[in-house]
């Protein structure tokens, strides 16, 4: 058994009941992909449109592929047809260009919202306020041809756990305020998006049902 299914393998025997793990395979070779699916993962992170792609013509097509990266309007026509789920919406300009492109392709997409709880500037997302303020405005209701399936969130990058723990529990908190208000009634409203390799374990703990993991799998980017 190689290396990554090694890890595909001890990662998913140790995750609680209900949480699924998204292996990230951006930069890494479509042969990686094959030995991570042969190990029975059938879920595949990528955050680069042209890579996406290419590896979903080239591969089997029971694979779920999650797009994880930041995504620009004019790039989700290309992915609309197939994608599983995308988890960065980070605003409603977004949202309604992926319900134009669903209904185009017939399809409805589920999406997760990002939420921006980390101390870097420089990472994508809604503030916590803005994301009270777009639940409860209620116009993602029109969007026939999206789901808002749950949050997603990135930490801050840095060794302070304790740091990273008090985000991921910021998010869980909101999560669980919106579900018990603007998506009280809405059941697909379930999915908490936080972790990756080097605090996944500290997410689960703050109620994370995704963790997207990519380096302690398939090792360093190859390209």
């Amino acid at each position: 058994m190689s290396h990554i299914q090694d890890e595909i393998r001890s990662i998913t025997d140790g995750l609680p009941q209900g949480v699924r793990l998204v292996a990230v395979s951006k930069f890494h070779p479509e042969s990686s992909i094959e030995e991570a699916y042969a190990a029975g993962q059938r879920i595949f992170g990528e955050s680069h449109v042209q890579e996406l792609r290419e590896k979903q013509e080239h591969l089997p097509k029971d694979i779920e592929w999650h797009f994880i990266g930041h995504l620009q309007t004019n790039k989700v026509k290309y992915i609309a047809p197939y994608i599983s789920l995308i988890h960065a919406v980070d605003s409603i300009k977004l949202l309604e260009e992926i319900d134009r492109q669903a209904q185009k392709a017939g399809r409805v997409i589920p999406c997760l919202l990002q939420l921006h709880v980390a101390l870097e500037e420089t990472k994508f997302g809604f503030s916590p306020d803005e994301c009270r303020e777009t639940a409860a405005s209620g116009e993602w209701r029109k969007l026939k041809h999206v789901q808002i399936c749950g949050l997603m969130c990135m930490a801050s990058n840095t060794d302070d756990m304790e740091q990273v723990r008090a985000e991921f529990r910021q998010a869980y908190d909101l999560y669980k305020e919106l579900k018990a208000g603007p998506f009280a009634d809405v059941p697909y409203f379930k999915e908490r998006s936080w972790g990756m390799s080097h605090d996944y374990p500290i997410a689960l703990e703050e109620g994370s049902t995704l963790v997207r993991i990519g380096s302690k799998i398939f090792g360093e980017r190859t390209y």
